[in-house]
């Protein structure tokens, strides 16, 4: 009797699928910031006409890409319960250290190695981030460190490393494999667009409609009842890190391909209008909720918002003023609707 006692408390109990109710209540969730996009763009059609010509909204787009793509990554680790502040130094770092290996020195008065042929520049970029990536999850999930500590030590090596390996100068000469997608056109829209919506939709499909995706709302809603549920807590979280790196390094490379270089700040205050698309998007910061449709409308508003104080006169100085003052506006926000700040 006591045996069979044992093994029914032992046995883990899924978690019960949502109700509808909660389906329909998350989605209109998804949907809550397209009035204030359309808003958006009827006062930014008011203050220059310009606003709404597909020539800016390209701009807007494209703009947007590189730092949608951090969005995209930074909302897979807060789905987890855990936050990557490296990101934006992973920005710089991977497109910096394939430039560094690359670019010929006798064109850019010394700076760069070439040791590597050009060829290998985009698996470099990726490789990096990968690497970034797998260290941070040794640190956090081993090692069990603190996830905000470690990933701000990391920001800050990181940053470290490109500023030592570029001398605080700009690598430039870069070769056509490094500028390619972020330069090239597609069916007459930049090639950073496609490559940034293509991933979003990968991102809605994996985390919404998969079981991995179903494991890392379940990890960040709680990670003990994850694993007792049978999920690979460890596994998965390492997985999140290192996929959000290689997203954080490709992102890199476009921007880098489209500025056709790579400063030594590439990507510095990047992470401010990282975290203000993420929470204006709905994704909390204690994890498990959000989505990657509502991350996309939370960075798609804020360029909108930033393109329309561009276009009224506004000074660029405004910008960090701008992210943080969307991050506090959305935090009262969820207070005020769920009864609960994101935190």
């Amino acid at each position: 009797m006591s045996e069979t006692l044992s093994a029914t408390t032992s046995t883990p109990v899924p978690p019960s699928p949502p109700s509808p109710r909660t389906l329909a209540v998350a989605r209109l969730r998804d949907l809550a910031l397209v009035p204030a996009i359309v808003a958006v763009a009827i006062v930014g059609s008011i203050v220059n006409p310009v606003f709404l010509s597909s020539d800016n909204i390209i701009n807007v787009l494209q703009g947007m890409s590189e730092i949608a793509i951090l969005v995209l990554a930074q909302t897979i680790v807060l789905i987890t319960g855990k936050m990557d502040l490296s990101l934006e130094s992973t920005f710089g770092l991977a497109p910096g250290i394939a430039a560094w290996l690359i670019v010929d020195p006798a064109i850019t008065h010394g700076l760069g190695l070439q040791v590597l042929p050009a060829a290998w520049a985009v698996p470099v970029v990726l490789l990096v981030g990968a690497l970034v990536g797998a260290f941070n999850g040794l640190l956090i999930v081993r090692f069990g460190l603190n996830g905000f500590v470690v990933t701000l030590g990391m920001l800050i090596v990181l940053r470290g490393l490109l500023t030592g390996i570029s001398g605080g100068k700009t690598f430039f000469a870069l070769p056509s494999s490094m500028t390619y997608l972020g330069s090239a056109t597609w069916l007459g829209v930049p090639a950073s667009i496609w490559v940034a919506l293509s991933l979003f939709a990968a991102g809605i499909v994996v985390l919404g409609h998969t079981r991995p995706g179903r494991a890392l709302y379940a990890i960040g809603g709680n990670v003990d009842a994850a694993r007792a549920a049978g999920i690979r807590t460890d596994r998965m979280l390492w997985l999140a890190l290192i996929v959000a790196s290689v997203l954080a390094a490709l992102a890199g490379l476009l921007i880098s391909g489209r500025l056709a270089a790579v400063p030594s700040a590439q990507g510095n205050g990047a992470i401010f209008q990282v975290f203000a698309a993420a929470v204006i998007g709905g994704v909390s910061l204690n994890g498990g909720r959000g989505s990657v449709f509502g991350a996309f409308t939370g960075v798609l508003l804020l360029f909108l918002i930033i393109n329309v104080l561009t276009l009224a006169g506004v000074p660029a100085q405004w910008t960090n003023f701008l992210n943080g003052a969307v991050i506090l506006v959305a935090l009262v926000v969820s207070r005020i609707t769920g009864g609960k700040a994101q935190t």
